[in-house]
C-alpha cells in the first residue's frame, strides 16, 4: 500500500499509509491528524491547505481553478499550496509528503 507522511507545526513526521483514491484530506481524517476539511471536501473553503514537499508539487495535477480561487482565501499561502480535498493518492505519489500549515481561515463558521 502506498505511504504518505505529514509533518506537523513541531516538525514531527507521521508515516501513514495512503490508499490509492482517497484524498489527502480523507487520509489525515483516517489518521486523526488535525486537518480541518470544514466543507467536506466540496472545495467551498481553505480548511484543507496543506504545503507539498516541493520535490513533489510538479508530480501532482494542475490545481483548478476553483481550487486556486479558494487557496487565495488560505492562511500562510505558499508557493506549493494545495488543497487536501484534491489531491488524490496515486502509485505516483507513493511517498508524498505535507506540511500543515501554522494555521487555516474557516470562512464556513463566519
Amino acid at each position: 500500500m502506498p505511504k504518505m507522511t505529514f509533518i506537523d507545526l513541531k516538525g514531527g513526521r507521521l508515516e501513514v499509509d495512503a490508499p490509492l483514491g482517497l484524498s489527502v484530506l480523507e487520509i489525515a481524517h483516517k489518521n486523526n491528524i488535525d486537518l480541518e476539511g470544514a466543507c467536506e471536501g466540496s472545495l467551498a473553503c481553505s480548511t484543507c491547505h496543506v504545503v507539498i514537499d516541493r520535490e513533489w508539487y510538479d508530480l501532482l495535477k494542475d490545481a483548478t481553478e476553483d481550487e486556486e480561487d479558494m487557496l487565495d482565501l488560505a492562511f500562510g499561502l505558499t508557493k506549493t499550496s494545495r488543497l487536501g480535498c484534491q489531491i488524490i493518492i496515486t502509485e505516483e505519489l507513493d511517498g508524498l509528503t505535507v506540511s500543515l500549515p501554522a494555521g487555516s481561515r474557516n470562512m464556513m463558521n463566519g
